[in-house]
């Protein structure tokens, strides 16, 4: 691994654990200004999800719905500059951290101003229902 995809490894890591506390807090606007202003989220069974503020809409109804915690496992990463493409692994968390939901994702980083947001974000589960 290059230092510099080490570098953004690193960077994307922090990136993900901010998402975590933040969904951890209950705090879907603070989720939502983690997603640049033009994001899209692409969630299973669902149409698209566009902008900040739909974004925090959808995470305040996953958090009504019951979800207590998210888990975000990087698996591989592509760095294109001022994008990075992130594959990785998801686990949802209810009450007293029983897993409601395994599965993959896929998200398209941007760096705006010196700081990564998430620009597009999809993932399905690997749970059958």
């Amino acid at each position: 691994m290059t230092t510099q995809v080490s570098e953004l490894q690193s960077t994307l890591r922090s990136a993900n654990d901010h998402f975590e506390s933040a969904f951890a807090k209950g705090n879907s606007a603070e989720l939502a200004n983690l997603y640049t202003d033009n994001a899209m989220l692409l969630p299973t069974e669902s149409d698209f999800v566009k902008g900040k503020q739909a974004i925090g809409e959808f995470w305040q109804g996953a958090m009504n719905m019951g979800v207590k915690g998210i888990k975000l496992d990087i698996l591989e990463i592509e760095d294109h500059g001022d994008s990075a493409v992130d594959i990785g692994e998801y686990t949802l968390s209810g009450a007293d951290n029983q897993v409601l939901d395994k599965g993959k994702y896929l998200v398209v980083w941007k760096n705006e101003g010196g700081e990564w947001k998430l620009d597009r974000d999809m993932w399905n589960s690997n749970t059958t229902h």
